[in-house]
């Protein structure tokens, strides 16, 4: 073992082969079942990139409209997900929440015994349709305001804008929330998904993989970067105030959160581009300065760090802009990716290695053991 690579945190280690998603650093493009995913999130639904990385393809007519039929059937919830929410701390993070709900839904489904691929998918529709409503029940239920069943006639983003927000979006926020939601679908082996796919590999269900995702979301350094990045623009609340602020970051040694990437590096995020011209729209028609602090602040790490920007950046100032609670912005993140987890589970389990990987040993080794009673 001594003679073998080793590679903290597995970078650049190849763990699994895959045919849904790869970044494509050299031309920055995050290639989803060979499409160019923010090319797909401009121009399509959410329901038709979530089958394309279900399936591996886009769908045509007929299957579009069986597939959104099923997930608004999908949609609602046991009454006994409800009562397990009802019964858990206000203070608990809606992840926690979104944890114990899916450990709850996962007793109800009549297959989940059943990996072959052809039922994999039938569970990964219910929870994708699922996971939107508990999504939502997450912050409503501890706030105070029940649980809100989804209207089954709108389509699944904007029916999860009402579910949060209590109305239903206009067309402008509609279109950027269905966006920025379509573009957190997929991004090959994030630590969240390696984790699904890492415990799926023991040929679990697929719920119990899901519940392995959630619980790496919850983790700062994965998931709530948005959330960070939103309070950040708003503790600053103008432009002018950006560069003493992110200098108290940098002079603690402390990350800005929504620069830079593992992956990436010093490159850009493909989908940070397009979000940033959505916060400027979005700014604009809410008379809004977000899109001018987040522009300066870009600028000020730039020059001190050379960082760019990563599509949380611009995400979490855009959902605050929505009207979207800030405790919920990694949540929907889970909401959306909820597509992309099930996809790999699936595709993990239909030609499944066990993972199993070394480590290495750094630790004694020839230690005399010295009975209970003669140690000091």
């Amino acid at each position: 073992m001594s003679s073998q690579q080793y590679s903290p945190g597995l970078e650049n280690v190849i763990a699994a082969t895959s045919s849904i998603c790869t970044l494509d650093l050299e031309r920055h493009v995050i290639v989803l079942r060979g499409y160019n995913l923010v090319e797909l999130a401009t121009k399509t639904t959410y329901e038709d990139v979530a089958y394309l990385t279900l399936y591996g393809h886009l769908p045509n007519r007929r299957e579009y409209m069986e597939f959104t039929s099923r997930l608004r059937e999908y949609r609602d919830i046991p009454k006994e997900v409800v009562e397990i929410l009802e019964k858990m701390s206000r203070d608990s993070h809606p992840l926690l929440m979104m944890k114990a709900a899916v450990a709850t839904l996962a007793a109800y489904d009549p297959e989940l015994e059943d990996n072959s691929l052809e039922a994999n998918f039938r569970k990964a529709e219910r929870i994708i349709a699922k996971l939107a409503t508990v999504t939502a029940a997450a912050y409503n239920i501890p706030n105070g305001r029940g649980y809100i069943r989804p209207k089954n006639d709108l389509p699944h983003t904007s029916n999860l804008f009402y579910m949060i927000t209590g109305r239903e979006p206009n067309d402008l926020e509609a279109r950027i929330f269905e966006q920025s939601f379509t573009m957190y679908i997929e991004h090959e082996l994030a630590v969240s998904t390696f984790a699904a796919r890492v415990v799926a590999s023991s040929m679990t269900d697929m719920y119990g993989a899901v519940i392995s995702a959630l619980a790496a979301l919850k983790g700062p350094l994965h998931g709530r970067a948005n959330e960070m990045a939103a309070k950040m623009i708003i503790e600053i609340s103008s432009p002018e105030n950006a560069e003493k602020y992110i200098q108290r970051i940098l002079d603690r040694r402390e990350r800005v959160m929504g620069f830079g990437h593992r992956v990436y590096r010093r490159g850009i995020d493909p989908r940070a581009e397009k979000c940033r011209e959505m916060l400027k729209e979005l700014s604009d028609a809410k008379g809004s300065n977000y899109y001018e602090i987040v522009e300066r602040v870009v600028e000020i790490m730039q020059a001190k760090k050379n960082l760019y920007p990563n599509v949380d950046f611009y995400i979490g100032p855009l959902y605050h802009l929505l009207g979207i609670p800030i405790e919920l912005y990694t949540p929907i993140f889970a909401a959306s990716r909820i597509a992309g987890w099930t996809a790999h589970i699936a595709e993990q389990q239909a030609n499944n290695r066990l993972f199993r990987p070394r480590a290495r040993y750094e630790g004694p080794r020839d230690l005399k053991f010295i009975p209970l009673d003669e140690r000091e």
